[in-house]
């Protein structure tokens, strides 16, 4: 009988399969003493730091449930959803 293949890794922000390029988040930023870090898409990652301030993240931590409440970063992981894994568009800044 042949291993049973596992699920392929997520996206730690949009929770799509990954695609062939895979970035690292810091979900409490380095210059806020984070060490650890997730697996992203590029699009994902680049959004997240679009969003949000460090201070903002180093606060939220690793809570993807308080990050996708953010209006402008909800409505970014409703669109997304549906996106093939490599597929990558232009990010605006959004923070204010």
């Amino acid at each position: 009988m042949p291993p049973i293949a596992a699920d392929p890794p997520s996206c730690w922000l949009c929770r799509r399969p990954l695609g062939r390029r895979v970035e690292y988040h810091h979900p409490v930023p380095k210059s806020r003493g984070g060490r650890e870090t997730r697996p992203v898409h590029p699009i994902c990652h680049r959004t997240v730091h679009a969003t949000f301030t460090n201070k903002q993240l180093a606060a939220l931590g690793d809570d993807t449930t308080a990050l996708g409440a953010h209006p402008d970063f909800g409505r970014f992981l409703a669109w997304i959803a549906s996106k093939h894994p490599d597929f990558h568009a232009p990010t605006r800044r959004h923070r204010d």
